[in-house]
């Protein structure tokens, strides 16, 4: 018999997003019966060893010295493990100078930092401080300005109904088969029914790197409704610095930056950062005071020994860019050698994280049914429509995009993408037979 749930229950018991898919993806593997599949689905970084033997350094040091004890042994501060917080306020305040400055007055203090057990934590957090229904029954949305974006935010908010997404503008350039997402500044409303934004850069899935100024003129429609920006920097420079195009972490009075240590090589770990006012800071450390303590201590010690040697941010440009930006390379080399000319497909400009998002114009049959033929020669990628959270008006693109990880091998790589050109040509020539 099936466990009596409340509303929330059975909410939060549903799979959401790409886990409903992953899940058909970890019964496909199982069921294969020998079949070899080349996996472009995960989003699990791959384990590289530079990055295993800085974790690996950092644990000595913390099993040699005298604070072990008191690390793994007792409770700590619902804000964070204090050494770690300085870590972050010390680096931070000196990496960027001015533009911390700017924001918090007299730099970046300890009371404008909060460690929590991952990001994803960190916006359940948020989203249901900010938004949903408010004490005297209205609705706070919480606004996803640029659509796609992570397919996590899906499953956060305890009023599903709150969250609300917006489509972009696209910039397409046919003849390099190239295309960029921009928010759509004509369409994009933040009022006083807003509770907070929310939104990735560089973005998963698509790698997009929203502008400076696009980053600021979002800021500024919420900064009169005294409402919080949370930029979702998993991707973003210092660490793990997954941006393969120039960009700089903007700051703010409304903005709350948050980062995470898990394509840093830490995703055991489970350690989110969010830095800003710390009259958001304080809402959020309640709220991980109530649900959680606080996050796991070892991560959070290990993590300051990273920083404070300077050793993560060295590790994170020369090892952990480099990597993923060339698995890029190899994707968008073998994209060209391979798709016919004269199909209409658009790979997202590469501007950052660990994925390659395609888009297929027109495609004559569902992103799920590609996903399904393309499991029959070998090749699992992610069906676009699991990453348009919150947008819930019917538009063709949602169904004509995948997401496809930089986790394989340079060969697998390239020989996944030329099965993917063959199944995209079968699939419009199949289309235009019919016609």
């Amino acid at each position: 018999m099936n466990p009596a749930l409340t509303q929330i229950g059975a909410q939060m018991s549903n799979l959401t997003g790409v886990r409903a898919i992953m899940k058909d993806i970890i019964e496909t593997l199982r069921a294969g019966a020998g079949q070899q599949f080349i996996n472009l689905s995960a989003g699990n970084p791959l384990i590289l060893p530079e990055v295993e033997q800085l974790w690996r350094d950092c644990t000595a040091q913390l099993l040699a010295s005298p604070e072990y004890g008191e690390v793994v042994c007792r409770y700590g501060s619902s804000q964070g493990y204090a050494p770690l917080v300085e870590a972050i306020a010390n680096d931070f305040n000196k990496r960027y100078g001015l533009n911390l400055s700017d924001a918090f007055g007299n730099g970046i203090t300890e009371r404008n930092i909060l460690i929590t057990p991952g990001s994803q934590t960190l916006y359940f957090y948020a989203v249901n401080s900010f938004g949903g229904y408010t004490p005297s029954g209205e609705l706070k949305q919480i606004v996803l300005p640029l659509s796609p974006d992570y397919t996590g935010y899906g499953g956060i908010s305890l009023v599903p109904k709150a969250l609300i997404a917006y489509k972009p503008t696209l910039d397409i350039d046919e003849a390099a088969h190239r295309f960029k997402y921009r928010p759509d500044f004509s369409q994009l409303s933040i009022t006083e029914n807003t509770g907070c934004v929310l939104f990735s850069r560089p973005c998963n899935p698509t790698g997009n790197v929203l502008t400076d100024d696009e980053v600021k003129k979002i800021a500024a429609l919420a900064a009169p409704y005294n409402l919080p920006v949370l930029i979702d920097s998993a991707y973003a420079p210092p660490f793990p610095a997954l941006n393969f195009t120039e960009m700089t972490p903007v700051f703010g009075d409304n903005i709350l930056h948050c980062m995470s240590l898990s394509k840093a090589g830490l995703p055991g770990e489970r350690i989110g950062i969010a830095i800003g006012d710390e009259k958001w800071i304080e809402v959020l450390e309640c709220f991980q005071a109530n649900m959680s303590l606080h996050s796991s201590r070892y991560g959070q010690a290990i993590a300051a020994y990273a920083i404070n040697s300077g050793a993560l941010v060295e590790i994170s440009h020369t090892v952990i860019r480099p990597f993923y930006q060339d698995k890029f390379t190899v994707l968008e080399t073998s994209l060209e050698q391979a798709m016919p000319k004269n199909l209409p497909w658009f790979l997202h400009r590469g501007e950052g994280a660990i994925f390659a998002w395609l888009w297929l114009q027109d495609l004559p049959i569902s992103d799920w049914e590609f996903y399904q033929q393309l499991k029959q020669v070998g090749v699992i990628i992610v069906p676009g429509s699991t990453f348009f959270p919150g947008l819930d008006q019917e538009w063709g693109h949602k169904h004509q995009c995948f997401r496809i990880s930089l986790t394989g091998t340079d060969e697998e790589i390239a020989t996944a993408m030329q099965r993917l050109a063959k199944v995209a040509e079968e699939a419009y020539k199949g289309a235009a037979v019919s016609a």
